[in-house]
Formats: C-alpha cells, sequence, structure tokens
C-alpha cells in the first residue's frame, strides 16, 4: 500500500514537471519570435513616421537660397501631400547684382508679386514687429533663377532673431521660411508647417494671388510672435483671407509684450 500510494505522487510531480518544462519553453520561445516581430514593426512605423514628418514640413528658407530653390522633391510636399515630386535639383544663386542699393530694405520683391504699396505696407509691419518684440522678420519674393539667393544673408545680416521668408511659387508651397535659434526656442516649429500647409499651397495662392499668401504670412507671423510665452503659443492661426478679415490695419497691430526675443 504505502509503495502503491507513492507512485502515483511521483507521476503527479513528473508531469508538474514536464508541463512547467513546457511552459518555460513556450516562455522563451514566444517572447523572443513576439519582440522580434513588435521591434520590426516599430522600425517600419518610424520609418513610415519619419517620412510623414520629412512630407510635412516646410523647406528651409536658406536651403531655398543657397540652392536657388532647394530641391523641387522636398519643396513639393509643402503642398499638402500633393502628387509625386520631380527629383531634379536647381543650381545655386548668388546674385547681389539684384539687390537694392542703399540701406537694407525689410521687404525685397524680385519677382513682381507686390505692388509699391504692398512693399510699403509690409515693410511697415515688418519694421513695427521687430521694434515691439525684437523679432527680425525679413521677407525675398523671388521666381527662381531670378534671385539674389545667398547674397540676402549678409545683406540683411541674419541673426538668431531672424526669420528669413522665401515666397517662391516655383517651390510648389509659395511660403519657406528658416527660423534664427532663439526663435526657434519661441515658436513651435508645428507653427511653420501650419502656416505653410493653411495660406502657402499652390490652391491657395493660384486663386488668391502671390500678394495674398505673403500678407496673410507675415500678419499670421506677427500675431505669433506678439503672444505671451507658454505652451499654447502660437496653437492658432488666424483667418487672414484675401488680406482682409481678421487682419490688421496699418498701424494698428497689437503691441506691448516688448522685446521678449532679447
Amino acid at each position: 500500500m504505502p509503495t502503491v500510494a507513492r507512485a502515483p505522487a511521483r507521476c503527479a510531480r513528473a508531469t508538474r514537471a514536464t508541463a512547467g518544462a513546457t511552459r518555460a519553453r513556450r516562455r522563451d520561445a514566444t517572447p523572443r519570435g513576439t519582440t522580434a516581430r513588435r521591434r520590426d514593426e516599430i522600425v517600419r512605423r518610424g520609418a513610415r513616421d519619419r517620412a510623414d514628418d520629412a512630407a510635412a514640413a516646410p523647406v528651409d528658407a536658406f536651403d531655398a537660397v543657397k540652392r536657388g530653390a532647394a530641391s523641387l522633391a522636398l519643396a513639393l510636399t509643402l503642398s499638402a501631400h500633393a502628387c509625386a515630386p520631380a527629383s531634379a535639383r536647381l543650381e545655386g544663386v548668388n546674385n547681389p547684382a539684384l539687390l537694392p542699393p542703399g540701406p537694407a530694405a525689410p521687404v525685397l520683391d524680385v519677382a513682381g508679386y507686390l505692388t509699391k504699396s504692398d512693399v510699403a505696407r509690409l515693410t511697415t509691419e515688418v519694421e513695427a514687429l521687430e521694434k515691439d518684440t525684437g523679432v527680425r522678420l525679413r521677407v525675398l519674393a523671388q521666381a527662381y533663377p531670378q534671385t539674389p539667393g545667398l547674397a540676402v544673408k549678409e545683406y540683411w545680416n541674419v541673426d538668431d532673431d531672424t526669420v528669413v521668408f522665401v515666397a517662391d511659387p516655383g517651390l510648389g508651397n509659395i511660403l519657406n521660411f528658416s527660423v534664427g535659434g532663439n526663435l526657434d526656442l519661441e515658436i513651435p516649429p508645428s507653427f511653420w508647417t501650419r502656416l505653410a500647409n493653411k495660406y502657402g499651397t499652390k490652391f491657395y495662392w493660384s486663386e488668391r494671388g502671390e500678394e495674398a499668401s505673403i500678407s496673410a504670412a507675415v500678419r499670421a507671423i506677427d500675431a505669433c510672435a506678439r503672444e505671451p510665452s507658454g505652451r499654447a503659443k502660437c496653437s492658432k492661426i488666424m483667418e487672414y483671407d484675401d488680406g482682409g478679415a481678421g487682419g490688421f490695419t496699418d498701424g494698428d497691430a497689437p503691441k506691448g509684450l516688448g522685446k521678449f526675443f532679447k
């Protein structure tokens, strides 16, 4: 009787040991395969996310200036992820002969998109913005290859408080920006992407004109720069359709935040 009683106990222990070993093997085998698959999926997803981010981001204006409009492949993705772009790169331009003589003008139009009154109005807005906030917004309207190119960097004495805004419809999206380091800390990068996708698309400037896109962008940048620092800064882009509703008239832009970028 004692022998018979011990035999099932040994069998039960053996069975439990076998089951435990089986579960251990499953734990050892399954996570490795699952982890590998998950890791591969994470890598693929990260690659897709990086591609989407690259497609959504505006072209850096100094890439456009240095190479005379940068890469059409990158630039055309600004137009709300439109059609597949061409891959050709354009030749660089450095043509100071296109710069006007005398003191540096903050708004340059070498392509004829703006009237003299447009340039005067935008100059007033840009100068008021710099006086009130320290933000040095500089506007270059061009049509590659008709551009001073890299010569504007020295002409405007571009520094960390400068935003260079290059307006060129040849890039697909007309709004392209190079943002100084100090401003990059104050203004979220997503603002420039949202601004380009709102007022810079080919649909927008084809329907309303280049001047409407340029003016709306300047006013949106002005409003953003005057907002107090914080998580909500520049989270909204106001409506400035056709330079009308919601826009500032000459001299009535809000003031009072001081040189918070200095």
